[in-house]
């Protein structure tokens, strides 16, 4: 039987893309990054995020 994939933080998801704690929290208020919402506090998929990264998602439009 295999695990389930854990949850991830805010902070967590930050460290793991390289970016700070700010830019998910502005992806998150414009609905751009997969997001869960339990209780007050936001989790994250590792698995949902990466395909969001590499299908484009993280591109920042009008930014070389």
């Amino acid at each position: 039987m295999t695990e389930p994939e854990r949850w991830y933080s805010v902070e967590e998801i930050a460290l793991h893309l390289g970016v700070s704690k700010e830019t998910i929290y502005r992806w998150v208020e414009k609905e751009k990054i997969p997001a869960h919402k339990v209780g007050r506090q936001w989790k994250f998929k590792v698995s949902e995020v990466d395909e969001w990264v590499t299908s484009g998602g993280a591109k920042e439009k009008g930014k070389i």
